[in-house]
């Protein structure tokens, strides 16, 4: 017999970045009970709030879902790690802390295919509305808000020759990548309070966990929606081998919020989804909607690598004692150095080939090399040149593969499908090729480790370009808002065919944006706060 967690206005499943926000939001009139459910932890782990704290919470199942992909073909068959947060403050707990919108032309084009409200001069205020500016306030930016943005506190002279030789093959220099067009090279701004991470659950959660009308549950595993008569009436959800239930007050709604692999997940454990898929699995079929775990989209990033001679780069410095003491004591009285590092520093933003109407690949510069996150750096000094494909044309895939909802599902990405992405991956390493050649770079004398210099075709690369990509954490789409069959909410976020069921989170994008996603997760958020409550408002009226 399942207990009872009794009744309320809203049920939120998920305490990451859009759950938060949703919970401080709604909670804030007092009017409204709301109960947030977490399947992870509370976010008191040291390393969460300590910039480079990402490389012990990525792939640590304290913090981290440990999800993995699917054997990619494009990828050489290889597996994947797929880290998705997994405490609260979700991924906002365990990312590169980059602020990023995106471009003007990503939400454009959402309105364009039928998603009114959603252009960019549209979701602007809602960037805006939670935002802390460390520059203050003009026409595109905010201050006073939750969501702290600043410079990063550290310098290295590399980078900025990186930077000198992007202007050289004509990226042009820039300062703030986020007023709509994100052109350029520079430096990343962060979600950090003076070298210290701000996660959603700062930011958003702990100043409405004393409200008497939010109700916190962690370790509390969604395992299906409930409905009658094709309404949601609660959420079943496992609190420690207990079952446990929840319901909705008349008028109520359950809001998924969690992300784009455990929206879809759950939305198919509670028989939405694809009919014959769920059949398959002996799951009653609630709605057939062919659209749920469908889309998925991601930014595969090109790691290339270069040794380079004649600079200070984090691999010399974090081989020897000395400087790792030197990091540790910078840090601990100046909040400052490499232990306040966001996983990359230096941005730039280009066209893979003059045609494209705006940037499509995205870069993250870094002062290091290694094989992968969590393994150590390598001995000799080097950099390395993420690219990715901001726009990717491939189309993948999150399923269920069992019933049982503590089952990891399939991850498909399908990355490097479309011969597109192939070419693009291609363009994206000449066009790093050429920024090491330029004079800026000579005294450095760059040696390409990865791919490898001897390789030069078109088909060598793009077979290179899978042998060395790996994700970029920023899955999206899986429940994509549209108005045509097979999109899964429409423009309010609403599910179609389901009374009382929306969808606040990544998932919803039907296109990704160009650029690091949490923060337009964050805007969805927000932006869904606020028509969840007009919507209530409307009801009442009535």
């Amino acid at each position: 017999m399942a207990e009872n967690s009794g009744f309320y206005d809203y049920i939120i499943v998920g305490a990451g970045t859009a759950g938060c926000l949703l919970a401080n939001r709604l909670t804030a009139s007092g009017k409204h009970r709301v109960l947030l459910l977490e399947a992870g932890g509370k976010d008191d782990y040291l390393w969460i709030h300590i910039p480079v704290g990402y490389l012990y919470c990525i792939d640590n199942p304290r913090t981290d879902w440990c999800y993995k992909t699917d054997p990619e073909a494009g990828l050489g068959g290889r597996q994947i790690g797929y880290a998705r947060g997994k405490v609260l403050g979700g991924c906002s707990s365990i990312n590169a802390m980059v602020y990023m919108r995106g471009q003007a032309r990503d939400y454009d084009l959402w309105s364009e295919l039928g998603n009114a409200g959603w252009s960019w001069k549209d979701v602007l205020p809602y960037f805006m509305r939670h935002e802390d500016f460390v520059h203050g306030e003009d026409d595109e930016h905010h201050a006073g808000g939750e969501w702290r943005i600043e410079e990063q506190r550290l310098h290295w002279p590399i980078l900025d020759v990186f930077r000198d030789a992007c202007v050289e093959v004509g990226i042009p220099a820039t300062a703030d990548f986020n007023r709509g067009n994100n052109s350029g090279v520079g430096y990343f701004q962060v979600n950090q309070r003076r070298g210290v991470r701000v996660n959603a659950s700062k930011a958003f959660l702990r100043p409405a966990r004393n409200r008497s009308n939010l109700t916190v549950v962690t370790h509390a595993h969604a395992k299906r929606i409930l409905f009658r008569c094709g309404q949601a009436t609660g959420v079943a959800f496992d609190q420690s081998d207990t079952d446990v239930i929840a319901h909705l007050n008349d008028g109520g709604e359950v809001i998924l919020a969690a992300g784009a692999i455990g929206s879809p997940q759950l939305l198919e454990l509670s028989g939405v989804g694809q009919g014959a898929r769920l059949q398959n699995y002996a799951i009653p079929v609630v709605l057939d909607r062919h659209g749920v775990g469908e889309n998925l989209q991601d930014h595969l990033q090109v790691r290339l690598t270069y040794k380079v001679s004649n600079a200070l780069t984090l691999n010399h410095l974090a081989s020897k004692l000395s400087g790792k003491a030197r990091i540790a004591l910078q840090y601990a009285f100046l909040r400052r150095g490499p232990m306040s590092m966001a996983p990359s520093q230096l941005g730039a933003f280009a066209k893979s080939d003059p045609s494209q109407e705006m940037p499509n690949l995205q870069y993250h510069a870094q002062p290091l090399s290694l094989d992968r996150f969590g393994e150590p750096l390598h001995r000799y000094p080097a950099i390395t040149a993420s690219v990715c494909n901001l726009r990717p044309a491939s189309r993948g895939s999150v399923h269920l593969v069992s019933p049982d909802f503590r089952n990891h599902p399939s991850i498909r990405p399908n990355y490097l499908d479309h011969p597109r992405d192939r070419q693009v991956a291609v363009d994206a390493v000449r066009l790093t090729r050429r920024i090491m050649a330029t004079n800026a770079f000579k005294p450095y004398m760059p040696e390409e480790v990865l791919p490898g210099a001897h390789l030069d075709t078109d088909e060598e690369l793009a077979l290179a370009a899978g042998n060395i990509a790996t994700t970029i954490f920023h899955p999206v789409g899986t429940a994509r808002m549209g108005q045509d069959r097979n999109s899964v909410v429409d423009e309010r976020l609403r599910v179609h065919g389901i009374d009382g069921l929306r969808i606040v989170d990544a998932s919803v994008m039907p296109t990704i944006t160009s650029g690091n996603t949490n923060a337009p997760t964050l805007m969805i958020a927000e932006k869904g706060a606020s028509m969840i409550l007009d919507d209530r408002r409307s009801a009442i009226s009535v």
